[in-house]
């Protein structure tokens, strides 16, 4: 089961055919501007294998976004990330630099947001952003997210933004 399409965006689970589509975007350095590093293409291969073994036990990860017409927009997905000690279900997105702005992450996480809640059944979904990408922390007020707390990976600061998915958006 996927997301709802949006009004301009399909989701599909990533297959190893999306390999140049998702080196191309995880190795962008504007794109992974707030990631230790951009992706090598082995990198990217494991991050599609990784979505494959997500779908494969939970039934969900990011999934390839695509528009109407079937231009890769990015990916954007629910997957589960250790916060303080703990498991939280996060919403993640990454869009390609040249259609960033146009408001496909905030609208590709609303549907895996709506996913979250009808289908997983989860009370909390969080975003994990670093502290200086505001572009991302949009996204997340866009879906109603609030600062819950900060988490320490290594020695990097992140901060965890969540909304309680109890009620309708």
């Amino acid at each position: 089961m996927l997301p709802h399409p949006t009004s301009r965006l399909l989701f599909r689970e990533m297959t190893p055919a999306d390999l140049d589509a998702m080196a191309s975007m995880l190795g962008d350095p504007k794109v992974m501007t707030f990631y230790p590093a951009p992706k090598s293409r082995d990198e990217a291969a494991a991050w599609i294998a990784w979505n494959q073994g997500n779908y494969a036990r939970h039934g969900y990860g990011l999934w390839l976004v695509e528009t109407h017409d079937g231009e890769f927009v990015g990916d954007c997905g629910l997957t589960w990330q250790n916060v303080n000690d703990r498991l939280e279900l996060e919403v993640g997105y990454h869009v390609r630099v040249e259609l960033q702005g146009r408001g496909y992450a905030t609208e590709a996480a609303l549907a895996c947001l709506e996913y979250a809640r009808d289908v997983v059944g989860v009370s909390l979904l969080v975003a994990i952003i670093h502290p200086d990408n505001m572009a991302s922390r949009c996204v997340a007020e866009h879906l109603g997210m609030r600062h819950l707390e900060d988490d320490l990976e290594g020695s990097t600061v992140r901060t965890v933004m969540g909304v309680e998915l109890g009620s309708s958006i």
